[in-house]
């Protein structure tokens, strides 16, 4: 599953003084998740989590906001969590960007274990 949002945080309770100092910001999250993961052998596991994270590593999206350090990614044991502070934009792009590569992957049989990422 891919998966977008928005998401916006703002502190309740704080002091004048802490809110002064505090820049707020919009963050825009992808969510992916590999479909039939817990139906894999663990070897299988450990191979398709590294083939994703390898596709979404070579995303466009993903190179320009982390060298610009404006992402934060998270491991979700069975796909990740992207956060980007870019535009929202930046992760539907990137999700498109992924799905194409794995489309490619599985048009030219590079050993995927998984049918489909979500």
């Amino acid at each position: 599953m891919i998966a977008l949002g928005t998401i916006a945080t703002r502190p309740r309770n704080m002091s004048v003084e802490i809110k002064k100092e505090i820049q707020l910001e919009i963050a825009h999250a992808l969510f992916i998740d590999i479909v039939g993961y817990s139906k894999l052998s663990i070897n299988q596991q450990r191979t398709v989590v590294d083939e994703l994270s390898e596709v979404v590593h070579r995303s466009d999206q993903f190179q320009k906001a982390e060298a610009a350090e404006r992402l934060i990614k998270i491991p979700t044991g069975d796909g990740m969590a992207l956060v980007f502070y870019t535009s929202p934009e930046a992760p539907a792009q990137c999700a498109i960007e992924v799905s194409r590569m794995l489309k490619s992957i599985h048009a030219y049989n590079f050993g995927w274990a998984c049918t489909a990422v979500r």
